[in-house]
Protein backbone atom coordinates (compact mmCIF):
# COMPACT_ATOMS: atom_id res chain seq x y z
CA UNK A 1 0.00 0.00 0.00
CA UNK A 2 0.72 3.47 -0.60
CA UNK A 3 0.02 7.01 0.96
CA UNK A 4 -0.54 10.45 -1.03
CA UNK A 5 -1.38 13.69 0.39
CA UNK A 6 -3.45 16.67 -0.84
CA UNK A 7 -3.98 19.71 0.07
CA UNK A 8 -6.79 22.01 -1.48
CA UNK A 9 -7.53 25.54 -0.66
CA UNK A 10 -10.84 25.32 0.88
CA UNK A 11 -11.38 29.13 -1.60
CA UNK A 12 -10.23 28.46 -5.24
CA UNK A 13 -9.07 25.05 -5.10
CA UNK A 14 -11.10 23.44 -8.11
CA UNK A 15 -7.65 22.50 -9.64
CA UNK A 16 -6.77 20.75 -7.44
CA UNK A 17 -9.88 19.23 -6.31
CA UNK A 18 -10.17 18.05 -10.21
CA UNK A 19 -6.76 16.42 -9.51
CA UNK A 20 -7.96 14.52 -6.03
CA UNK A 21 -10.99 12.93 -8.26
CA UNK A 22 -8.68 11.95 -10.72
CA UNK A 23 -6.47 10.53 -8.85
CA UNK A 24 -9.91 8.89 -6.88
CA UNK A 25 -11.23 7.21 -9.80
CA UNK A 26 -7.67 5.68 -10.59
CA UNK A 27 -6.28 4.22 -8.05
CA UNK A 28 -8.27 1.22 -5.40
CA UNK A 29 -8.79 3.92 -2.31
CA UNK A 30 -8.16 1.63 0.83
CA UNK A 31 -8.66 4.56 3.31
CA UNK A 32 -9.16 8.36 3.35
CA UNK A 33 -8.59 10.69 6.12
CA UNK A 34 -9.44 14.11 6.19
CA UNK A 35 -8.93 17.08 8.29
CA UNK A 36 -9.62 21.11 7.82
CA UNK A 37 -6.67 23.42 8.87
CA UNK A 38 -7.34 26.46 9.29
CA UNK A 39 -4.04 28.99 9.06
CA UNK A 40 -4.61 32.82 9.53
CA UNK A 41 -6.16 34.22 6.74
CA UNK A 42 -6.82 30.75 4.88
CA UNK A 43 -8.23 27.15 5.41
CA UNK A 44 -7.01 23.63 3.57
CA UNK A 45 -8.74 20.30 3.46
CA UNK A 46 -5.71 17.59 3.96
CA UNK A 47 -6.48 14.55 2.54
CA UNK A 48 -4.22 11.35 3.69
CA UNK A 49 -5.25 8.62 1.08
CA UNK A 50 -3.93 4.96 1.42
CA UNK A 51 -4.11 3.23 -1.54
CA UNK A 52 -3.17 0.05 -3.95
CA UNK A 53 -1.44 1.79 -6.83
CA UNK A 54 -3.67 0.64 -10.06
CA UNK A 55 -0.18 -1.13 -11.40
CA UNK A 56 -0.57 -3.63 -8.80
CA UNK A 57 -4.38 -4.42 -9.37
CA UNK A 58 -5.27 -7.37 -11.37
CA UNK A 59 -6.55 -6.53 -14.68
CA UNK A 60 -9.61 -6.84 -14.51
CA UNK A 61 -9.66 -3.87 -11.91
CA UNK A 62 -7.37 -1.92 -13.58
CA UNK A 63 -8.51 1.83 -13.77
CA UNK A 64 -11.21 2.92 -16.62
CA UNK A 65 -12.89 -0.79 -16.84
CA UNK A 66 -16.00 -1.81 -15.19
CA UNK A 67 -16.07 -4.75 -12.61
CA UNK A 68 -18.69 -6.74 -12.94
CA UNK A 69 -21.05 -6.57 -10.27
CA UNK A 70 -21.53 -9.33 -8.15
CA UNK A 71 -25.29 -10.27 -6.69
CA UNK A 72 -24.69 -11.62 -3.72
CA UNK A 73 -28.26 -12.20 -3.16
CA UNK A 74 -27.24 -15.18 -5.25
CA UNK A 75 -23.84 -15.69 -3.92
CA UNK A 76 -24.12 -16.43 -0.78
CA UNK A 77 -27.16 -18.69 1.33
CA UNK A 78 -30.46 -16.79 2.93
CA UNK A 79 -29.17 -16.60 6.22
CA UNK A 80 -25.43 -15.22 5.09
CA UNK A 81 -26.99 -12.96 2.41
CA UNK A 82 -29.58 -11.67 5.99
CA UNK A 83 -26.58 -10.71 7.74
CA UNK A 84 -24.82 -9.62 5.14
CA UNK A 85 -27.81 -7.36 4.33
CA UNK A 86 -27.96 -5.95 7.96
CA UNK A 87 -24.43 -5.27 8.15
CA UNK A 88 -24.68 -3.00 4.96
CA UNK A 89 -27.07 -1.27 7.09
CA UNK A 90 -24.96 -0.67 10.11
CA UNK A 91 -21.97 0.30 7.70
CA UNK A 92 -24.04 2.84 6.17
CA UNK A 93 -24.70 4.36 9.57
CA UNK A 94 -21.37 4.13 10.45
CA UNK A 95 -20.22 5.46 7.30
CA UNK A 96 -23.40 8.77 7.70
CA UNK A 97 -21.45 9.46 11.53
CA UNK A 98 -18.54 9.67 10.02
CA UNK A 99 -19.73 11.43 6.79
CA UNK A 100 -17.54 8.84 4.85
CA UNK A 101 -18.81 7.01 1.88
CA UNK A 102 -19.95 3.74 2.80
CA UNK A 103 -17.00 1.59 0.70
CA UNK A 104 -14.90 3.52 3.46
CA UNK A 105 -16.28 1.72 6.07
CA UNK A 106 -16.07 -1.53 4.70
CA UNK A 107 -16.37 -2.99 0.98
CA UNK A 108 -19.54 -5.28 -0.38
CA UNK A 109 -16.80 -7.72 -0.51
CA UNK A 110 -15.30 -7.26 3.04
CA UNK A 111 -18.92 -7.49 4.14
CA UNK A 112 -19.63 -10.75 2.62
CA UNK A 113 -17.04 -12.02 4.36
CA UNK A 114 -17.86 -10.72 7.46
CA UNK A 115 -21.36 -12.23 7.26
CA UNK A 116 -19.23 -15.73 7.10
CA UNK A 117 -18.17 -15.56 10.32
CA UNK A 118 -20.13 -17.12 12.99
CA UNK A 119 -19.06 -14.91 15.86
CA UNK A 120 -17.40 -11.55 14.24
CA UNK A 121 -15.04 -9.75 15.98
CA UNK A 122 -12.03 -7.96 15.86
CA UNK A 123 -9.45 -10.70 15.40
CA UNK A 124 -11.70 -12.56 13.44
CA UNK A 125 -12.32 -9.43 10.75
CA UNK A 126 -8.19 -8.99 11.17
CA UNK A 127 -8.21 -12.63 8.78
CA UNK A 128 -10.19 -11.12 6.15
CA UNK A 129 -8.16 -9.60 3.12
CA UNK A 130 -7.32 -5.78 2.86
CA UNK A 131 -9.04 -5.01 6.35
CA UNK A 132 -6.23 -4.06 8.72
CA UNK A 133 -5.72 -3.01 12.33
CA UNK A 134 -6.53 0.41 11.58
CA UNK A 135 -10.13 0.26 9.94
CA UNK A 136 -10.72 -2.80 12.91
CA UNK A 137 -9.58 -0.01 15.45
CA UNK A 138 -12.36 2.24 13.69
CA UNK A 139 -15.13 0.54 12.78
CA UNK A 140 -14.94 -3.11 13.64
CA UNK A 141 -15.25 -3.12 17.20
CA UNK A 142 -18.47 -1.07 16.87
CA UNK A 143 -19.64 -2.79 14.14
CA UNK A 144 -19.44 -6.67 15.77
CA UNK A 145 -20.91 -4.93 18.60
CA UNK A 146 -24.06 -3.55 16.60
CA UNK A 147 -24.57 -6.81 14.63
CA UNK A 148 -24.47 -8.45 17.89
CA UNK A 149 -26.78 -6.12 19.81
CA UNK A 150 -29.24 -6.09 16.85
CA UNK A 151 -29.45 -9.70 16.28
CA UNK A 152 -29.34 -10.82 19.70
CA UNK A 153 -32.63 -13.34 20.72
CA UNK A 154 -33.09 -13.57 16.42
CA UNK A 155 -33.63 -17.22 16.00
CA UNK A 156 -31.62 -19.02 13.37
Amino acid sequence: MQMKVFTIPVVSGDQMNDELNRFLRREKIVEVEKQLIQQKEAAYWTFCITYLPATSLTPSMQAGERRERIDYKQVLDEKTFAIFSHLRAIRKRLAEHDAVPAYAVFTDAELAEIAKIEHPDAKALLAIPCIGEKKVGKYGAEMCKMLHDETDGVSD
